[in-house]
């Protein structure tokens, strides 16, 4: 019985021996805590921080207007409008508001109020109403077409005339060209898309 160690010891000895498991875990433990410390001293960026970055800073260039309309030496500004297949030529000089279409008034050539109050709102978006004279020359299209194409060429008429006009003709859409058009007929149908009535027996 002289063999035999007293139940002390053994409780000591196996509480001071680790499994492999327990030790990784523990060296896994000290890194963690050394890359925290480490780190701390570094402040992290996240979103809505506020702390401006490279790309932030970079100041954006807007590329200068593309003027369309044309002024001569007289201080008359020409444009020239389109749309589907009216095409408008309008000339716009310094004045006291006249509105001329084709040698006649305006509520003599547009009998719709909606289409006069579509020529006038170019004038009307860059405060120049009343202060300029404009003469059109107008051909082809219906009302509707010519009314487009008289906008388009007012407008352009006039960023040529004040070039500072452009915002306010871009931001009310004065500028765009409607390239829509009427699509053509096709061989075998009765309009661009419409077929002739069928007929099985």
């Amino acid at each position: 019985m002289e063999n035999e160690t007293p139940e002390s010891e053994v409780t000591e000895e196996t509480t001071e021996q680790q499994t492999p498991v327990e030790a990784e875990t523990a060296t896994s433990e000290d890194a963690t805590a050394e890359s925290m410390t480490v780190s701390s001293g570094v402040p992290e960026l996240t979103l809505g921080s506020g702390l401006a970055t490279e790309t932030e800073e970079e100041d954006v260039v807007k590329p200068e207007p593309v003027i369309r309309g044309k002024l001569d030496k007289h201080g008359v500004a020409m444009g020239t409008g389109r749309r589907k297949t009216a095409v408008a030529r309008v000339r716009i000089k310094a004045g006291s508001g006249n509105l001329t279409i084709n040698g006649v008034g305006l509520n003599d050539h547009l009998k719709v109020e909606r289409d006069r109050q579509m020529v006038e709102a170019p004038l009307k978006a860059t405060d120049t109403y009343g202060k300029v004279d404009v003469w059109v020359r107008v051909s082809g299209g219906g009302t509707t077409g010519q009314t487009g194409a008289i906008v388009l060429g007012i407008a352009r008429a006039l960023e040529a005339y004040n070039n500072q006009l452009h915002e306010a003709l871009s931001a009310g859409r004065f500028l765009t060209r409607d390239s829509r058009m009427v699509e053509r007929k096709k061989f075998g149908f009765k309009k661009a898309r419409k077929s002739f009535q069928f007929s099985k027996r």
